[in-house]
C-alpha cells in the first residue's frame, strides 16, 4: 500500500513543501495538512504501518528521522532536534519509540 492510497498526493506535496526548510517541521501542522487528522483510526494505523519500515510494530528514532520520506521519497530528513521533538510528542510510555497509539 502506498501513502497516496490513503492521502491526497497534492496534500502530501503541499505539506512536505511547507516544511522543506531545516528546523521548520511541526508535526501537528504537518499531520493536519496531509489530511491525517480527518482520517479514521483504521486509516491512521495503515499510515503507521507504512512508516514502520522494519515492521517492528513501532516507529523508532531512525525511522522518525526519515518520516517525511515515508510520505514522498524526495522529502528531506528531519534534523536531530526535530526528530527528538517528534519522538517526545509520540512516545507515550517513554520507551524511546512510538507505538500505533502515539499517532
Amino acid at each position: 500500500m502506498a501513502m497516496t492510497d490513503l492521502l491526497s498526493a497534492d496534500d502530501i506535496k503541499k505539506a512536505v513543501g511547507a516544511f522543506a526548510a531545516a528546523e521548520s517541521f511541526n508535526h501537528k501542522k504537518f499531520f493536519e495538512m496531509v489530511g491525517l487528522k480527518k482520517k479514521s483510526q483504521d486509516d491512521v494505523k495503515k499510515v503507521f504501518h507504512i512508516l514502520d519500515k522494519d515492521r517492528s510494530g513501532f516507529i523508532e528514532e531512525d525511522e522518525l528521522k526519515s518520516v517525511l520520506k515515508g510520505f514522498t521519497p524526495d522529502a528531506r530528513d528531519l534534523s536531530d532536534k526535530e526528530t527528538k521533538e517528534l519522538l517526545a510528542a509520540g512516545d507515550k510510555d517513554g520507551d524511546g519509540k512510538i507505538g500505533v497509539d502515539g499517532m
